[in-house]
């Protein structure tokens, strides 16, 4: 695969007026323009008039290692605003210039409907919200554009965003030891989904979460607990 451009973007922004002075002349944006979403989808409508695929892969939660119960105000709408919204903004944003009969999708987390300690800080919240905005997001960007929308849900990866966690290794290690296929997930199995999910094979599929997890998520209990492991 072939970079052509990367944009810069906080997708926090989503137009100049929103942008406060005191992030305008804070040095992490010293010698970059046209960051927000507004801006950015207008420099790829100039440049490259439309796009057929729309991928929403971020997500951020300042508090993601606080338990909801010490999470701040601030910091749970912080983790709403980047991991769910965000990708509300970008398809609201982008889907003007997406042809009809594209896709667009976002990454999510098994968080958003079960309980995992130590994701905190409204990130599970977050998710919860991304996985219920793609179905309506579904139905409006059908509707107005012909775009299908879905949403991935991965399980454990030794990624640099999962690391931020803090005990990767160890939901690495439960999800090969409880899932039905015992064996590492890749990260090319996610692309792979992903590909297939953007794809003409997957044109009648839509406002769906595709769990791509070796099978983690239908598991109710942990067969590596003693009581349970004494049974099978």
């Amino acid at each position: 695969m072939e970079i052509v451009k990367v944009y810069p973007l906080d997708a926090v922004y989503d137009s100049p007026e929103d942008v406060p002075e005191d992030v305008k002349t804070n040095k992490r944006y010293a010698g970059s323009s046209n960051w927000t979403v507004k801006e950015a989808a207008e420099l790829v409508k100039k440049e490259y008039g439309s796009i057929d695929i729309l991928v929403h892969s971020l997500a951020n939660g300042p508090e993601v290692t606080k338990p909801l119960l010490e999470t701040s105000r601030s910091g749970y709408l912080a983790a709403i605003s980047a991991s769910s919204y965000s990708f509300v903004s970008l398809l609201k944003h982008f889907l003007p210039i997406m042809n009809p009969g594209g896709a667009s999708i976002s990454l999510t987390y098994i968080a958003s409907e079960r309980t995992i300690p130590g994701y905190g800080g409204g990130m599970s919240s977050a998710k919860a919200a991304l996985e219920s905005d793609t179905k309506v997001l579904a139905f409006e960007a059908g509707r107005k554009g012909k775009i299908r929308v879905n949403t991935i849900s991965a399980g454990p990866l030794g990624s640099r965003a999962a690391k931020a966690i803090g005990f990767i290794e160890k939901m690495i290690e439960y999800s090969y030891v409880n899932a039905p296929l015992q064996k590492e997930l890749l990260a090319d199995e996610v692309g792979n989904t992903a590909a297939f999910l953007v794809s003409p094979l997957a044109s009648a599929i839509t406002g769906s979460t595709v769990y791509v997890d070796n099978g983690l998520n239908t598991m109710g209990l942990a067969v590596d607990s003693p009581t349970v492991s004494s049974l099978l």
